[in-house]
């Protein structure tokens, strides 16, 4: 909840008397305490019973030792848990990323999660989860850092948009859910993140022009019905762990941010998992963990510091009556719990790799140099994966233009291929660190959220392959200054192919002045240029993008001489092979945009806040709800290429639009109180028994959670009201089940079309539906459902969708709680958020 300062609020009754708007700097993010306890249930009961045993049964250090981390580069993952040798227990491996394993070899390199929801496919949202999933198990690995809702996309120039999903909150939702099921179905823990409200680089954290993190200031009717969604959507399919962002949340960071972790995740989506920090975001010792985090990463409080906040110090707060056992114990059950929910009892198998070296001996503590032996085994883990890579890539590609049927190519006699962008990196795919360059074909951005590529078939490698084959004569230009060369290249060729990029990723790594975000949105290293050079010398130019995201392609729409325009995103190792698929008709391009193309910069009316006027920076969401589409359709604004929208080979027809009302009967606001907060086992409050044994060796910099001063005693608390308290605690009337209200997610009204193929070939139709709420305060329509339908020339199927309670709901800040508002609703159906050519009021 995101509250001027004046706001009254009454927090330990759980409601909130008047809200107000906060959007404004200095808003802040009230208090809500105490932090919930777990209670197992929406599918956690047996986990919960596991993990009830498991914690009970360990000492007071070893349940300390699963919450902290072991320092940077402490053990083989980027995140590492201590151990329990006593019980054989190694800790918890937590491994990037969103679209593979990072720091690993014989690996997949997935397409991303944008080029994932540019397929709008459930099943290859799922498919492409559990063979993540698959190979992280197969590596040893605990828990994935994948998939990503946080950035959702508000600003086009944000540098991690493409980790996620789309700036549409159901679209990223239901990939979310999908994702994390199929990750968590192969026995790996999926870790949600980044929550929440971390939509830019720019000042994420600390650095030399200020001293704290950014703060993205935003209502709670904005929170719940934008950001939380796909939150709310991952916490329902089951999701074990959660990842804090770097971020202040209304002046509060969100490691620390009560009422983010307690209110809306804990205590409204009824998580039951485990929250982590993201990697040294926590600024607080005990305070972290009273406000909901459960697990610290990386352990240490800087890089490589040496330091921390928990560890020692938490054992000391155990001891001294600061942290209450039942929280504790809370920490480790949650960690615990989502442990055994995945069946990683059964499913682990020893961390074979080491993120630090690809040397197969090396040290297990490289920040120590210390246990020289074995670390890397080199197990593949690929299996059949190239072949989902393909399918996801080419599925994700969308035309954007063809002109009087320029696509597919039918074994031209000559063929171009023009740019940097269609060739390889001379020094090879993973040889800059993270990605953090841009040379020679983009299929990932740069970051964390990155892997290193087993192979990258460049686009010029799989055409060229392509031209040997049909007998087509093939030249190609790499430089995209060289345009002599292009010039020749071009001469007498039936198809120039023009390839150009635009790349994106992480703070920590800036590539060409681009600090995580992009400084503008134009195409990188002389792109723009380039396509207009190869424009003006061919009447047959098509145009290839490999973007993170929306660049100004205004001028390619309305270029006579550009007769196709496909954007192919960040399609992974398969790259090559997933547009050759498509330009010569091998697949029927199905694929529509997740994101709004804007003619300029402006259209989109927020952007990057690139130089802060305060510290810590201030970043009002003033927008509201209204980003992407939504913005485009409120201010009348006219798009080069609206959301949802993409062509095929083929045609379709809607037709025979029907509603159904269905009566699940009236919504009830959940009510009555939780148990008492239970603790598990007993805790040895000896301090002597919690120092390091006698003759310990301690390892530089790893972080343990033995006792290495006395415990101070009789110090001043001044811990927040309540933050303390075990006894029962007021449920929320939104909570009570995962992802809020059981009810919210009883079906209302099943509305019914029908798709039919009307042209030559077969292929397959993304019909979407939209709704209007009806307000004049609400966005002109949003996405509520969406289906895949492979569909031979003339063949007809059913779309369906199932409108529930949440579907209609808007947030009500008064009640709490979801509300569907007297106004009129309207249903919409088509093939894009500006194709709808199918409409009726429910009744």
């Amino acid at each position: 909840m995101l509250f001027s300062p004046s706001t009254s609020l009454v927090l330990l009754a759980g409601s909130f008397a008047s809200l107000a708007a906060a959007q404004n700097d200095g808003d802040f993010s009230p208090p809500s305490y105490p932090s919930p306890w777990m209670r197992g249930g929406n599918g956690w009961q047996d986990a919960y019973a596991k993990a009830q045993e498991f914690v009970g049964g360990l000492t007071l250090l070893e349940k300390i030792n699963l919450t902290t981390g072991v320092g940077w580069e402490g053990e083989a993952c980027v995140g590492n848990t201590g151990s329990i040798p006593r019980l054989n227990f190694a800790g918890i491996c937590l491994q990037d990323s969103p679209l593979g394993i990072r720091f690993a070899d014989l690996n997949s390199a997935f397409p991303s999660g944008m080029n994932a929801a540019a397929t709008w496919t459930t099943r290859l949202f799922k498919s492409r989860g559990n063979a993540m999933g698959m190979e992280h198990r197969g590596k040893g690995i605990d828990v994935q850092l994948g998939p990503v809702a946080g950035p959702l996309g508000r600003v086009p120039a944000g540098g991690r948009n493409w980790e996620g999903f789309s700036p549409d909150p159901v679209l990223t939702g239901v990939a979310m859910a999908e994702t994390i099921k199929g990750i968590q179905d192969a026995g790996v823990v999926a870790c949600a993140k980044h929550y929440i409200m971390n939509e830019q680089e720019h000042n994420r954290e600390p650095n030399g022009t200020v001293k704290f993190a950014y703060s993205a200031n935003l209502d709670d009717k904005t929170m719940h019905e934008l950001y939380l969604w796909p939150f709310a959507d991952s916490v329902r399919a089951g999701v074990g762990s959660i990842m804090c962002s770097y971020n202040q949340i209304n002046n509060s960071y969100g490691s620390q941010n009560s009422y983010t972790l307690n209110y809306l995740l804990k205590n409204e989506l009824d998580f039951q998992g485990f929250v982590v920090s993201d990697w040294w975001a926590q600024h607080t010792g005990v305070a972290s963990a009273l406000a909901g985090l459960d697990m610290t990463m990386a352990g240490d409080q800087n890089l490589a510091s040496g330091n921390t906040w928990w560890g020692s110090n938490l054992t000391a707060a155990v001891l001294n009556g600061t942290m209450p056992q039942w929280r504790l114990d809370d920490m480790a059950t949650r960690i615990m719990s989502a442990y055994f929910k995945v069946g990683r009892d059964t499913a682990r198998v020893p961390t074979n790799f080491n993120s630090w070296s690809s040397e197969t001996f090396g040290y297990i503590h490289p920040q120590a140099n210390e246990g020289y032996q074995q670390i890397n085994y080199h197990v593949n883990v690929q299996a059949d994966h190239a072949r989902l890579c393909r399918e996801i890539a080419g599925a994700s590609t969308v035309l954007l233009k063809n002109v009087n049927n320029a696509l597919p190519l039918k074994k031209p006699k000559s063929i171009a291929v023009i740019g940097e962008d269609a060739h390889d990196n001379p020094g090879g795919p993973n040889s800059c660190g993270d990605r953090g360059c841009n040379r020679g074909t983009l299929a990932m951005g740069w970051g964390s959220g990155t892997a290193n590529f087993p192979y990258l078939i460049a686009p010029n490698t799989a055409l060229k392959e392509q031209a040997a084959r049909d007998g087509t004569k093939y030249s190609n230009v790499s430089d995209n200054y060289d345009f002599s060369a292009v010039t020749a290249a071009l001469q007498g060729t039936d198809a120039a192919i023009v390839f150009a990029n635009a790349d994106s990723g992480e703070a920590y790594i800036s590539v060409d002045g681009n600090t995580g975000d992009r400084n503008n949105l134009t195409l990188w290293g002389n792109g723009d240029a380039l396509i207009a050079h190869v424009a003006s010398q061919h009447p047959n130019t098509i145009v290839v993008l490999h973007t993170v995201g929306a660049v100004i392609v205004e001028e390619f729409k309305n270029h006579p001489n550009i007769t196709a325009l496909l954007w192919a995103g960040l399609p992974g190792q398969e790259s090559g092979n997933a547009i050759t698929d498509i330009l010569y008709g091998k697949r029927n391009p199905s694929a529509k945009n997740v994101f709004t193309w804007g003619k300029k910069r402006e259209d989109w009316g927020v952007d990057v806040v690139y130089t802060p006027t305060a510290d810590p920076p201030q970043l009002n969401f003033k927008e509201g709800n209204f980003i992407d589409y939504r913005y485009f359709d409120a201010n009348g604004i006219e798009p080069s290429y609206e959301f949802g929208f993409g062509l095929s080979y083929t045609t379709f027809e809607y037709s025979d639009l029907k509603i159904q009302k269905m009566s699940p009967g009236p919504y009830e606001p959940t009510k009555g109180m939780t148990k008492a907060a239970p603790t598990f086992g007993t805790i040895d409050f000896n301090e002597s028994n919690a120092e390091f044994p006698p003759g310990f060796h301690a390892v530089n910099k790893y972080i343990y959670p033995y006792l290495s001063d006395d415990v101070p005693r009789d110090q001043v608390q001044n811990w927040p009201e309540g933050s303390l308290e075990g006894t029962p605690q007021p449920k929320l009337p939104a909570g009570g089940s995962a992802g809020g209200n059981r009810q919210l997610y009883d079906v209302m009204y099943v509305v019914t079309a029908t798709v039919k193929n009307t042209g030559g070939v077969k292929g397959v139709e993304i019909p979407q539906l939209y709704l209007s709420l009806g307000a004049p305060t609400d966005p002109r329509i949003v996405l509520r459902g969406f289906d895949d339908l492979i569909l031979d020339p003339n063949e007809s199927a059913t779309f369906e969708v199932k409108l529930t309670r949440r579907d209609l709901s808007n947030w009500d800040t008064a009640s709490q709680n979801w509300v569907v508002s007297n106004y009129p609703k309207t249903v919409y159906v088509g093939a894009s958020s500006r194709d709808l050519p199918l409409s009726g009021t429910l009744a």
